[in-house]
């Protein structure tokens, strides 16, 4: 169970996104995109967005896709300028040659299909090689645009279809479906920490073994 202090901190910042609507779903989409994965966040938003809202439907599907587009540009914006460093930053070398490996053999597809596909399935090793291997920004642009539009286009048409059952869901089990979302965030967060930490150590190694060297 997590503490009431950061229940409650998770129900005031859930309601905040509700009222903005369809800029929440922008804010939200570019910190799940570009700075800590807030696994299913977004999409669980967007259903209950449109679930309220039925006629405006696809009105919050654009608006979810310009979050995840603009967020996933900045992410593949700094990879572009650190290069493969980036990559190898977020994922081991062994992972990021596979990505790196499976980006070169389908291109435009190793983008596009993981947009569309929803969780766990990462999107972000994809975005980040796609920046680290310069891959055209236009090309990439389109990709993360059809994929990510085409799920959102798709949650948020159950969303406004099947809008009575879902809400009476989420009413019912709103503090546990927080809850799920709060943890999977916290996971997505320790796993940043534990990437920043792994990577200082590999990048700290060979500079003490090069000093004992010397002496």
């Amino acid at each position: 169970m997590l503490p009431s202090f950061q229940l409650l901190l998770a129900i005031s910042v859930w309601r905040t996104l509700h009222r903005l609507g369809g800029f929440g779903q922008i804010l939200l989409g570019i910190a799940d995109n570009s700075v800590v994965p807030l696994t299913g966040s977004a999409d669980v938003l967007t259903i209950w967005l449109a679930a309220h809202h039925p006629d405006r439907w696809s009105y919050y599907a654009a608006m979810a896709t310009v979050g995840a587009v603009v967020g996933g540009y900045i992410t593949y914006s700094l990879a572009r300028k650190g290069g493969k460093e980036t990559l190898e930053y977020k994922l081991s070398k062994k992972s990021a040659a596979k990505v790196c490996q499976r980006f070169e053999r389908w291109g435009f597809g190793a983008v596009a299909i993981p947009a569309v596909l929803p969780p766990p399935f990462p999107i972000v090793p994809f975005v980040l090689a796609a920046g680290a291997l310069q891959y055209s920004r236009r090309k990439f642009l389109g990709a993360l645009a059809l994929g990510r539009g085409t799920r959102y286009t798709i949650i948020a048409g159950l969303g406004a279809l099947y809008g009575t059952r879902i809400t009476a869901f989420f009413s019912h089990y709103y503090k546990a479906a927080l809850g799920i979302l709060i943890g999977l965030s916290l996971v997505g967060a320790g796993g940043a920490v534990w990437q920043y930490l792994r990577h200082r150590k590999e990048k700290g190694t060979p500079r003490v073994a090069k000093r004992r060297k010397t002496a």
